[in-house]
């Protein structure tokens, strides 16, 4: 559209250049008319078939502008401040804004630089312009070549406008997912913005992801938002201290959907948590989640869903009521030796998981039933509980959750630490 001539070659005379002047100061008059006519060929295309009619007046006001300035330039009477460059350089940072595509812009202006160009054809043979066919010729050359001087230099604008919109944007997203993480979904305001700026409304159903980078895991979660965009799910994504935060929107997944999406892609551990809620219930479904995370052990590469840690969750959110529950259940039996209370603790979770079976729980230790049954008594009077009571089973159950990572072997006999630690 707007155009720039170099300057002259050294063995170009003067006569020339005037005639090719004079011959571009001929389309002045002509100038909305030839703008007009670009305008209706740009709106006919596809790629403006949705156009508003603010965008469609900003387009036909543009190329007016556009064109004036180019064929100004192109005759010698632009001033500094109003050559076509300075032009080129805004439109490609105001259609980025706008939300453009690159492409069509760069298409818009060859359809521009065509109808320009056949617009000086027509002013050949005009009286007293001088425009002959050696005057076209070099004025052709030049028109076209300052497309391809419009086109660099649009690009490099638009792209530069494009990066910083996208900081903006992503600090605006950031920005957006601490508020929801503190509780601020709630407030009509926030949801508001939030719907305008994520596209999630206020009652959509959505998941909190919580995925720890341990210190040697760069990404807990490799690729998470393309795998999820792949699959049509849309999601947010967000370094908040030592974990990685994701927003996902699970209509299209679900939570289970969303948990198997992300497995293989594990490279530490991570909890998803539905929001029963929507924006609203997001900050505890970040609590939950990080909760869950927190009782799972460090260096693991896993996705669970935070209903597979209910248990360890419960016993986290109190520490008060898991050293409690500690000293009413397992607490004796933490305190022997470190390798009978590794022997004893092995044997009541196996007996745990086959409802006090000593013939099941025998099978999976790998010795005689005589000796589970020997063990059972031995756990029955230390912590003074009964297997076969379903309450004291509970109890017993939890309080293995809860009791802290036995010491590795060859460590002194010094029993167990008795704590409120997570699981």
């Amino acid at each position: 559209m707007g155009t720039m001539a170099p300057p002259p070659a050294s063995d170009e005379d003067e006569a020339l250049r005037r005639d090719i002047e004079r011959a571009w100061a001929s389309l002045l008059p002509h100038a909305d008319a030839i703008a007009d006519n670009i305008t209706l060929t740009l709106l006919a295309k596809d790629w403006y078939a949705g156009a508003g009619a603010e965008l469609r007046a900003e387009i036909r006001a543009s190329t007016r502008e556009n064109i004036r300035r180019g064929i100004r330039t192109m005759a010698g009477l632009a001033e500094d401040d109003e050559r076509a460059v300075h032009l080129w350089r805004e439109t490609g940072r105001r259609r980025a804004r706008q939300g453009v595509p690159m492409e069509q812009v760069l298409s818009a202006y060859s359809i521009g630089t065509r109808v320009l160009w056949e617009a000086l054809l027509a002013q050949r043979g005009q009286p007293g312009l001088g425009v002959d066919d050696r005057t076209l010729l070099i004025a052709g050359q030049r028109i076209w070549w300052a497309l391809d001087v419009q086109n660099t230099t649009l690009v490099e604008s638009y792209r530069k406008e494009s990066a910083r919109l996208q900081r903006r944007d992503r600090q605006r997203q950031q920005r957006l997912l601490d508020g929801l993480v503190e509780g601020r979904g709630a407030d009509p305001a926030f949801a508001a913005e939030a719907r305008d700026v994520l596209g999630i409304a206020t009652g959509d159903p959505v998941a909190c992801v919580v995925a720890c980078f341990d210190g040697t895991v760069d990404e807990p979660i490799r690729g998470a938002e393309e795998r999820l965009e792949r699959l049509g799910a849309t999601s947010y994504w967000h370094v908040r201290g030592d974990v990685h935060v994701g927003l996902v929107a699970t209509a299209v997944l679900g939570v289970d959907g969303l948990v198997r999406a992300l497995r293989p892609a594990a490279a530490g551990r991570a909890v998803v948590a539905a929001s029963a809620d929507g924006l609203a219930g997001f900050a505890l479904a970040y609590r939950l989640a990080a909760g869950a995370a927190d009782t799972m052990p460090r260096g693991r590469a896993e996705v669970i869903s935070v209903t597979e840690r209910l248990p360890e969750v419960l016993l986290g959110a109190s520490p008060e009521v898991t050293a409690l529950l500690l000293e009413e259940t397992v607490a004796p039996l933490l305190a022997q030796p470190p390798q009978q209370a590794a022997v004893l603790l092995d044997t009541l979770r196996a007996l745990i998981a086959h409802h006090g079976s000593p013939t099941h729980a025998a099978e999976q230790l790998f010795c005689h039933r005589n000796t589970v049954i020997y063990r059972l008594r031995q756990i029955e009077q230390l912590t003074g509980r009964s297997l076969q009571d379903p309450r004291d089973r509970l109890l017993l159950a939890l309080g293995e959750l809860a009791a802290p990572p036995r010491p590795a072997a060859g460590v002194p006999n010094q029993g167990y630490a008795v704590s409120g630690g997570s699981a």
